[in-house]
């Protein structure tokens, strides 16, 4: 039985739900998510959570970045593909450029709202750093806002916490027998996309508003 981390709908968006990205800092205040997370937040069961649209399931989403080998001041962006021996089955053949997955009791070190402060990043170093991706080097890491899609059942009870994380090591893909990974130059996924690629959803959203969260855009 899997646990996750879910945060009340109504105390995580109590005045409307976004569509798409919020930025932190220019659309929405990030301490206050970071205190919502802390003080509204809990684990419940994964099965009761994904058929309940009152509580949303905190997945931090990270787009790894790197600077561009073919073109001085741009950035590549590192994207996945999902094979069909991934246990996901409605992400088989998708291609994305989130890593990241649920947040589990695991990731708790701690009692009290300052442990639960820091189950992002433990999340995130669990799943990026240990389980999906092997990178050879030091990495930045930066919080740029939430992604929200209410349009479909899956994105009704998830909501993700999109991060940067930008890094000029070498980066592999641990699951080679789930996932395909490779850095890809941005402006090629944006071509992808709108040739019609099989891109996930949150995938698809972020690649229109990648301009607003790029390495050199955040450093500006």
């Amino acid at each position: 039985m899997e646990f996750v981390y879910v945060v009340p709908r109504e105390r995580l968006f109590p005045a409307s739900y976004p569509h798409g990205l919020t930025t932190f800092g220019v659309d929405c205040d990030e301490a206050a998510f970071h205190d919502c997370v802390a003080e509204d937040g809990f684990f419940v069961e994964r099965d009761y959570a994904e058929r309940t649209p009152s509580l949303k399931q905190l997945i931090p989403y990270t787009v790894v970045m790197r600077p561009s080998r073919n073109a001085e001041g741009d950035f590549d962006t590192f994207c996945l593909r999902r094979t069909r021996q991934g246990g996901e089955r409605r992400l088989h053949d998708k291609l994305s450029i989130g890593v990241g997955g649920h947040i589990n009791p695991v990731d708790l070190n701690g009692e009290g709202s300052e442990a639960k402060r820091n189950l992002l990043r433990a999340a995130t170093n669990r799943e990026v750093c240990e389980e999906e991706l092997s990178i050879g080097g030091d990495f930045e890491l930066r919080t740029i806002g939430l992604l929200n899609d209410d349009s479909n059942s899956v994105g009704a009870v998830h909501v993700g916490v999109v991060q940067v994380l930008t890094t000029d090591s070498p980066v592999e893909v641990r699951e080679t027998n789930q996932l395909i990974g490779q850095f890809t130059p941005t402006h090629e996924l944006r071509a992808q996309r709108e040739g019609g690629a099989n891109f996930e959803t949150w995938s698809s959203l972020l690649l229109g508003d990648l301009d607003r969260f790029t390495p050199q855009t955040i450093a500006s």
